[in-house]
């Protein structure tokens, strides 16, 4: 040891940095301490047992092996018996309507209003289902548009939304919004009201959509099972009609997603650079080469098939007009599920949720693991592929610095894809807004 003597100001310097040390960790900011006994983080890699996930404002912050000693500042939330996985994202939703008997009379009799009420109380559900994110494919009115700036104000409990306001169609398309009406009331909706046909009004409808302040644009390429309108598969738009659209949603760094069932209009859309179609129920083998080409992925919609094929055998729950619809297509969706997944096609999570009830988003899984997904893939597709589909590069993994959407589920959802649905904990932007 030295006998040097230290001079005074050493000594001062070391205290003084002793000193500033003790007070920067005495003044942190409390941290939750989520204690979670396993971990499926979104990566794809293997579940984690025992681990810290360190949440600090709305991100968290760190991932630690073992359980975190709490500081008396922190707050603790033990779910050390439970499997804590990212927020899940449902790429499909209608969050202003839900399918019911006799609902065809609804847009002539609710208000703008009552939808608003209406999908309120689904994003709410969607929520407590374990769902922190959906992209929401078409509604009237801008519901959602508002819904969504709610949501995000903290007005209203609800899921992060991503929606494209109002579809845009064809004349006489899947969301020609007067399909069904007396000739007498129809008049021509034009782009304002999502319908356009040629290039130029494509592109007006997807400046309006920007003006509506959409975050996205969803076509109807082809002909849909539950409007008033005869083919649900025939293409709607033509390949041009596609690329302008496409080319303007650009403009404004919107992607597009495509409704399609039927093959032709899925090439059409797929070579004018969509970014997803969803349904895809009549592909075929070209239709998946050409997704694999163009980095295309399928939104499957498994759930809303079954349900429409159900409600196909219920007398008088479908106009006529739609019921030999639902009938053909609703059986088709798993098998083309399964064909796309042995074929290599991109995959990410999507139900229809609106067409079927809200809160139930999560059965869709046990569908996809039945169709020989596994489970950890299903997961994924609703987690970190998803977030890919919607560029949010914050969101479906658990990760320091990303955001603090968790959910936790008893048991294990490898073993039993089931337990998805019914979620115990749900945390989104590190708010806790469930914990059973």
């Amino acid at each position: 040891m030295s006998n040097e003597a230290v001079a005074p100001g050493r000594l001062l310097t070391g205290s003084l940095l002793l000193l500033l040390l003790a007070v920067t960790m005495t003044s942190a900011g409390a941290a939750t301490l989520i204690h979670a006994g396993r971990l499926i983080d979104g990566t794809g890699g293997p579940v984690a047992e025992e681990r810290t996930i360190v949440v600090e404002g709305n991100r968290i912050a760190a991932v630690e092996r073992g359980y975190r000693r709490p500081r008396r500042e922190d707050e603790v939330v033990d779910l050390a018996g439970y499997t804590v996985l990212p927020g899940l994202i449902d790429l499909h939703t209608h969050l202003m309507s839900e399918q019911r008997h006799g609902g065809y009379i609804d847009r002539y009799q609710l208000s703008e209003a009552d939808y608003a009420l209406k999908a309120a109380v689904n994003a709410r559900k969607t929520l407590l289902a374990g769902f922190t994110t959906v992209r929401d494919l078409g509604d009237t009115y801008n519901v959602t548009i508002a819904l969504r700036n709610a949501v995000n104000a903290g007005a209203l409990p609800g899921p992060r939304i991503f929606t494209a306001g109002k579809s845009i169609a064809s004349t006489g398309g899947h969301a020609d919004p007067t399909n069904g009406w007396a000739p007498v009331a129809r008049g021509d909706p034009g782009p304002v009201r999502g319908v356009a046909n040629g290039p130029w009004e494509a592109v007006k409808a997807v400046r309006q959509r920007y003006k509506d302040g959409s975050d996205l644009i969803k076509i109807t390429a082809t002909g849909g099972v539950l409007s008033l309108a005869k083919s649900g598969e025939n293409p709607q738009f033509t390949e041009d009609e596609i690329r302008a659209i496409v080319g303007a949603a650009g403009d404004y760094g919107f992607h597009v997603a495509a409704h399609a069932h039927g093959a032709e209009g899925m090439k059409r859309a797929i070579r004018a650079g969509v970014r997803s179609i969803e349904h895809g129920t009549y592909m075929d083998d070209e239709v998946m080469a050409l997704m694999k080409q163009h980095g295309t992925f399928y939104v499957p919609t498994i759930s809303a098939g079954r349900f429409v094929a159900d409600k196909a055998a219920v007398e008088g729950y479908f106009p006529d007009i739609v019921r030999p619809k639902a009938a053909a297509v609703g059986p088709q969706i798993q098998g083309t599920f399964e064909k796309a997944y042995r074929a290599g096609v991109k995959i990410a999570f999507g139900t229809d949720t609106g067409v079927g009830p809200h809160g139930q988003n999560a059965r869709e899984f046990a569908y996809m693991v039945a169709g020989g997904m596994p489970a950890m893939e299903a997961i994924r597709s609703a987690t970190a592929v998803a977030a890919v589909v919607l560029g949010a590069t914050e969101l479906g993994t658990v990760e320091a610095g990303k955001l603090a959407d968790l959910i936790a589920v008893s048991g294990d959802p490898l073993a039993d894809i089931s337990v998805l649905e019914d979620v115990r904990f749900v945390m989104k932007d590190g708010e806790l807004h469930k914990d059973d």
